[in-house]
């Protein structure tokens, strides 16, 4: 199942039922799970492990050094999970420092000319429009969905299960469970369409329905706000909101939130 053409190093580990297309190269440091498909002229080089049954289309480019000025030739890795679809021309880097990693979760979407820079994580069933660029260090929490065309700045962080409108400026965290959208981007509603989807009960989404009102809709600041959605951190939900919301504010090196509408 490797074609003629492909070009791999003897020392790379791939299980035998892995796929290969035309003009494929792989390099020495690569192992590659069970029942993954790698497309035509895809290269996969660097310290990179990739699990079982992902499907990764022509002209990918995955494993090779960081756009960092920063990297030295340090030891670092890209960790892929399993069952992900890796589209035409999605670039993925290694991370920067010694023994760090750029990781990709599970059961993700990265549609074409999608750039993973280095140091990012990715969640799992995270969907990625065509041409979004995440730079360095950013963090997409599981379920969340990223429209096409746009920008993530670094040391961003994504919530999980929020949405953000295609050709969008993101330069600081989006908060969970929301819709952002705008350029500047704005906090414009929660995301109804992932309740829906993730089967919220009734009274799950008037609690989340109550949170949106008081962080952006009753007038007060956002630590005031988190402070009367204390009492309700016993949903999960709710909880990993206000945790989300509360280190964004608090903790340093992170971007700080952006604004609601």
């Amino acid at each position: 199942m490797i074609h003629p053409t492909a070009i791999i190093d003897p020392k790379a580990q791939l299980d035998s039922t892995v796929e290969v297309a035309p003009y494929a190269v792989i390099g020495a440091d690569v192992k590659i799970g069970a029942n993954t498909t790698i497309g035509a002229h895809v290269l996969i080089s660097g310290h990179t492990e990739i699990g079982c049954d992902n499907h990764i289309f022509p002209g990918s480019v995955i494993g090779l050094a960081p756009q960092d000025l920063k990297y030295k030739g340090a030891k670092s890795f890209v960790k892929i999970g399993d069952r992900n679809t890796i589209r035409e021309y999605v670039t993925i880097n290694l991370a920067t420092g010694e023994g760090e990693e750029t990781i990709i979760g599970n059961d993700n979407l990265l549609m074409a000319y999608v750039h993973v820079a280095h140091n990012c994580i990715l969640g799992d069933r995270v969907v990625i429009a065509n041409s979004v660029a995440l730079a360095g260090h950013v963090e997409v929490e599981s379920k969340a969905v990223i429209g096409g065309m746009l920008g993530v700045h670094q040391f961003v962080k994504i919530g999980t299960m929020a949405m953000l409108g295609g050709m969008s400026r993101i330069d600081r965290d989006v908060p969970p469970y929301m819709l952002v959208e705008g350029n500047p981007s704005h906090v414009r509603s929660l995301n109804l369409v992932a309740f829906r989807r993730n089967k919220f009960s009734t009274e799950e989404l008037s609690l989340m329905k109550k949170a949106y009102k008081t962080l952006y809709r009753s007038g007060k600041t956002i630590v005031q706000a988190l402070d009367e959605l204390a009492p309700l951190t016993d949903n999960q939900h709710i909880n990993h909101l206000h945790k989300f919301m509360s280190a964004s504010i608090h903790d340093q090196g992170r971007r700080g939130l952006i604004n609601g509408k």
